[in-house]
């Protein structure tokens, strides 16, 4: 699963997320796309769900690339615990993902065969996503 190497803060900020993603919003590499409609964080988790089923289905015929990294760590705090003691340890890595943002791309295989792919993927992942060629400009 995808996490950093080493990160300058173990606990990060909740932040917010807000706005229309302004880089990684087109497709660079393949010829077709996964791109956000909502925003939301995607965890590590579901974005190798979403790698795995995509090879699968292509057969590892074409090239998949992932757009997204997830570098945010998402802090949990124990069930029943009172509150103070400070912020809770960390229990997953997620990527912010903002509307607009390309998650995936593939190319090298049967055009119909990327499209169903991308729909396996994204119906791996918690927001609501679009299947877009190279080109696409919203």
């Amino acid at each position: 699963m995808l996490s950093p190497k080493k990160v300058k803060y173990r606990k990060t900020f909740k932040g917010s997320l807000g706005g229309y993603a302004t880089r990684g919003a087109e497709v660079s590499f393949g010829e077709y796309g996964l791109l956000a409609l909502q925003d939301g964080l995607i965890t590590a988790r579901q974005i190798e769900a979403g790698r795995i089923a995509m090879t699968r289905k292509i057969k590892r015929d074409g090239k998949v690339w992932i757009r997204v990294f997830p570098d945010k760590s998402i802090t949990r705090k124990p069930a029943e615990t009172r509150q103070g003691h400070g912020k809770g340890n960390p229990e997953f890595w997620a990527a912010p993902v903002m509307p607009g943002r390309i998650i995936f791309e593939m190319e090298g295989a049967e055009p119909a065969l990327m499209i169903e792919a991308l729909e396996l993927a994204a119906s791996k992942l918690p927001i609501r996503t679009k299947v877009v060629k190279k080109g696409y400009i919203a």
